[in-house]
């Protein structure tokens, strides 16, 4: 199975580095999605929801905003803050879910329809 590398970093460390079947980023003209063997591109990314697919579950990151460098092997996403949404080992889905809020709230960001965002996110609950 074809896989991509994603690496999703922010001022305060990595918060996520695993191989991926696809990720769906916030891209500033819409929402992208990425497979392995896509083109190369820079973007900037605005406050949303990045979904990770990897082999056997899904996964979710929010972020305020930030860059992506996408290759044909890997995702390597800049950003200024990021909160993540499901579940994992030790993580408290409900806390991150009001901070992910939080952080999306932050953004004054008139272009950006919050409330789509908060839909997004509320998903993952």
């Amino acid at each position: 199975m074809d896989t991509l590398k994603l690496s999703i970093v922010t001022p305060n460390g990595p918060i996520f580095n695993e191989d991926v079947k696809t990720v769906t980023l916030p891209g500033k003209e819409g929402e992208f999605g990425v497979l392995p063997g896509h083109a190369s591109l820079v973007s900037s990314l605005t406050v949303g929801v990045i979904v990770i697919e990897k082999a056997n579950s899904t996964e979710a990151i929010a972020i305020n905003w930030g860059h992506v460098k996408v290759s044909e092997t890997s995702v390597d996403v800049l950003a200024d803050g990021a909160v993540a949404l499901t579940q994992g080992p030790g993580s408290e889905t409900a806390k991150n879910i009001d901070a992910a809020k939080e952080l999306v709230n932050s953004v004054k960001d008139a272009n950006v329809s919050l409330a789509a965002v908060e839909a997004k996110i509320n998903s993952f609950a």
